[in-house]
């Protein structure tokens, strides 16, 4: 029955978060050119925006965990684009994990399975 989620998390400014998720994460944009929306993709993943441009980030909790079969590439990739990025780590749930904050405080957790 359910066959994929596809978060919606909010932003405040478009261009500047299509600009992050393209330029530093290696996303690309589908669907159209809506205003108020971004849609972007990677690999098997999509994450949906929707315009809030009173959003304080510093009242944001928008967050998602996203799970790779090759976490060293997208932290490298993360990391060289310029994206701030904590250091990769062994966690006692057994996933090597990171994060990355997006411009609008939006948290994206980044892990991969150690069994």
């Amino acid at each position: 029955m359910l066959t994929a989620i596809n978060p919606k998390l909010p932003m405040r400014n478009k261009a500047i978060t299509r600009q992050f998720y393209i330029e530093k994460l290696g996303f690309t944009q589908f669907g159209g050119d809506y205003p108020g929306y971004l849609m972007v993709e990677k690999d098997h993943i999509q994450i949906h925006f929707f315009e809030f441009t009173d959003l304080d980030p510093k009242d944001n909790y928008g967050q998602v965990y996203i799970r790779t079969d090759d976490i060293e590439a997208f932290y490298d990739l993360a990391k060289a684009n310029g994206a701030n990025v904590t250091a990769l780590e062994y966690k006692p749930w057994m996933q090597r994990e990171f994060a990355i904050h997006d411009p609008d405080n939006n948290l994206l957790t980044v892990g991969q399975s150690m069994v």
